[in-house]
């Protein structure tokens, strides 16, 4: 077994519940619900969002207030626990320091690598920063770049990237489209599927 391996593995929709679905669920907004399953353009998801935060004159305290209700997944902190005993592992995530950092602590405090919201004084959200374009794909080729080999899992869109452009790469709870579109990638619904294939490409 080598230790040159990285695990990147996406957090919302894999480790936690999608923070935004929640959010709109707690506020009754279903045009919040729309997540990168759906849109595949994060910039332009991002600033519909901002711009429906505004309108209901909504900002971070009143997400934060969600996040704080939100636990992980059933078994996704034994997962991680016991694969971060066989290796080293990554969260990439579109998401945001602000919303991820509670969540981290419900996780065991795993390595994550995310992006930064612009907050205003009053606490409204008033745009947002992506860490590099790309992120997730990015991050990827810059592991490899210095000698990594990755293993990536995801369930959207922006995950397809790193997991096509990894040693190994694995679709976990993802949608019927998106597995009928990618035919060649493997996909489980389970976390004991997901390390037992990660054990066997490490």
């Amino acid at each position: 077994m080598s230790n040159m391996n990285i695990v990147c593995l996406d957090l919302e929709g894999v480790l936690v519940p999608e923070i935004w679905i929640a959010f709109a669920d707690a506020t009754g907004i279903p045009e919040l619900r729309r997540t990168t399953r759906d849109e595949p353009d994060y910039d332009k998801l991002m600033k519909y969002r901002i711009a429906i935060l505004k309108e209901h004159g909504l900002g971070l305290k009143e997400i934060q207030d969600t996040i704080a209700k939100i636990d992980p997944m059933p078994g996704a902190k034994e997962f991680l626990d016991e694969l971060r005993s066989l290796t080293q592992v990554i969260i990439i995530s579109d998401t945001f320091t602000q919303f991820a950092a509670p969540l981290m602590k419900k996780l065991g405090m795993p390595t994550i690598f995310c992006n930064t919201l612009e907050v205003a004084d009053n606490g409204e959200i008033t745009g947002f920063k992506m860490r590099i374009a790309q992120s997730k794909l990015s991050t990827v080729k810059a592991l490899q770049s210095i000698g990594y080999e990755t293993i990536a899992s995801g369930d959207s869109y922006n995950d397809l990237g790193m997991i096509l452009n990894s040693k190994a790469g694995f679709l976990f709870k993802s949608t019927d489209k998106i597995k009928a579109d990618y035919p060649q990638l493997p996909a489980f619904e389970e976390y004991s599927e997901l390390l037992d294939a990660i054990k066997k490409a490490l």
